[in-house]
């Protein structure tokens, strides 16, 4: 994969995904900027790179405004936007407080938003451009127990290919990345109650182990490549992708009796 002279941005680029997105996008030669809320993790993660980094925090629309127009006044156009900052809650539903809703609508909704409007009116503007939008398998399919993360993962689909069929007519693509479980630190945040993300993520979901997050960040670059709609990773979550469209029914059952398990599981702990 050949990215060399290519100006990128990545959101949520101190730790998970998003990190190793700098490292792939670096490795193949482009001139990427390194993201995230956290100026400190944006640095480390710069540094080992030798690229920019920048504090963004992407529920502020004109900060990422901002950032898109510093890049393209200073290499005079931007050829990938990685939409990738998001957060997860875990936990029953009765349990999310207003504002923990707010929080991860904010993020993973407007903050998505907030880089297409910063970044399609230019790359419509340059006649090219890619924007890359960070889902989930959550956004493909749905089970209970991290119920505001699934709804925002699937507004984050819902968004990513609709303006794709718009976007093609001026020569930009829309990519949507739609991981299992992957190795980063959203795994071990956002618990709400007993609920425990790798119990719940892992071993019971068909994966006994989280997918490695540089090896996504390749198959993302790969993708881009290709012009995909949707990248589905690893093999085990693309079939359970196949299998929900093809017996949603069934599917939800299975969720329905596979919250039952988690429920038993916690209070299980909860009780040694």
């Amino acid at each position: 994969m050949d990215f060399a002279g290519k100006h990128a941005i990545v959101t949520g680029a101190g730790s998970g995904i998003g990190a190793a997105l700098c490292r792939a996008l670096a490795a193949a030669g482009a001139d990427v900027l390194c993201t995230d809320i956290d100026p400190v993790a944006a640095e480390a993660t710069a540094r080992g790179l030798g690229a920019r980094w920048a504090h963004l925090d992407v529920t502020d629309a004109v900060a990422v405004q901002r950032t898109v127009d510093e890049v393209v006044a200073r290499a005079g156009r931007l050829d990938l936007m990685f939409n990738n900052a998001g957060i997860s809650w875990g936990g029953d539903t009765e349990l999310l407080t207003l504002d923990q809703w707010n929080a991860i609508i904010d993020i993973n909704i407007r903050g998505v938003v907030h880089g297409v409007v910063a970044a399609y009116p230019q790359m419509i503007s340059q006649g090219h451009g890619h924007i890359v939008n960070t889902a989930s398998m959550a956004g493909l399919t749905a089970a209970g127990l991290v119920t505001s993360y699934v709804m925002t993962k699937h507004a984050v689909v819902g968004l990513s290919l609709a303006l794709r069929s718009e976007a093609a007519a001026h020569g930009i693509g829309v990519l949507a990345v739609c991981p299992g479980a992957v190795e980063t630190p959203i795994l071990d945040k956002g618990a709400i109650g007993g609920f425990v993300g790798r119990n719940y993520y892992l071993g019971t979901k068909g994966m006994s182990t989280a997918y490695d997050a540089d090896r996504l960040a390749r198959d993302t670059l790969r993708a881009v490549t290709r012009n995909k709609a949707i990248l589905v990773k690893p093999r085990q979550a693309h079939a359970a992708w196949l299998f929900a469209r093809a017996a949603p029914g069934l599917m939800q059952r299975m969720a329905a009796r596979f919250v039952s398990e988690q429920r038993a599981g916690q209070r299980a702990v909860d009780a040694g």
